[in-house]
């Protein structure tokens, strides 16, 4: 039997990508494999047979295992409400490891914009751009939720920007509903801490998680929800996603009538 050719390196590249594989963490490659309490002897003086020898202790416990999900929700719940401010919020998050995503992110991805603005926007997850860069909406759904900002009169320092996720999940996959519940605390006191007028969701999973709604973005766009901070009731509308405005661009009409009432609400 003939043995299959090697792949290409194209073919292997097209196989990473595949599999979610779009960007490098480190200049190195590194074994996650392999287990650091162990180290192979030189190939020149290991025995034929091995050696019977006292037992090997174990190894160290790896610093990249994370909470059980229950443990790490009540963490998450812990650390968040205990936040200041968002510079110390954001200072919880570099050293949370309550979230399996960040071991696979490049950087954390806090938010963008000015702290003190009346409108905040809220999207699901960072993506590729967002990763390399450590901030949100920078890529093609960034420009474009630039343009529909600045068709209301305003610009990103007139706003700010975040996101339920502030990792990147590997290869864009959905972030799973633990992953979800682990950072909600977060977003929910950065959301307090910025206090802003007027909340806006950008997409399905981000209005559903903030929005406590079962119903898709089509029922719930262009409708005014009250959103409890716990100290203030703050206005809250939910709009489609710029990246969804681009797959489906005949929907930018509804987007635009949405955002002609977030305009009237900040008059």
């Amino acid at each position: 039997m003939t043995p299959d050719p090697a792949p290409t390196l194209k073919q292997l590249l097209a196989f990473y990508l595949e599999a979610g594989v779009d960007c490098a963490l480190l200049e190195e490659p590194v074994n996650r494999l392999a287990d650091p309490g162990l180290t192979a002897a030189p190939a020149e003086t290991a025995p034929a047979r091995p050696a019977r020898t006292a037992p090997v202790a174990a190894p160290a416990p790896r610093r990249d295992i994370v909470l059980a999900p229950e443990a790490a929700i009540a963490s998450a719940r812990e650390a968040a409400r205990t936040a200041p401010s968002l510079d110390a919020l954001r200072a919880l998050l570099e050293n949370f490891d309550g979230c399996a995503l960040k071991s696979t992110a490049t950087r954390l991805v806090f938010a963008d914009g000015n702290p003190q603005a009346r409108i905040m926007f809220v999207g699901e997850a960072p993506g590729r751009d967002e990763d390399i860069e450590g901030l949100p909406f920078v890529g093609r759904s960034g420009k474009l939720l630039d343009r529909m900002i600045a068709a209301i009169g305003l610009d990103r320092s007139k706003a700010y920007i975040a996101n339920v996720i502030p990792w990147r999940p590997p290869g864009n996959r959905t972030p799973t509903p633990q992953e979800t519940q682990i950072c909600l605390p977060f977003i929910q006191r950065q959301i307090e801490l910025v206090n802003p007028d007027v909340l806006v969701t950008l997409g399905n999973p981000s209005t559903q998680t903030l929005l406590s709604t079962r119903e898709g973005i089509m029922k719930t766009r262009g409708k005014w929800f009250d959103y409890d901070t716990g100290t203030r009731i703050i206005r809250a509308m939910a709009t489609f996603h710029p990246a969804y405005l681009l797959r489906s661009p005949s929907y930018k009409r509804m987007s635009w009538q949405d955002l002609r009432a977030i305009a009237r609400a900040l008059q």
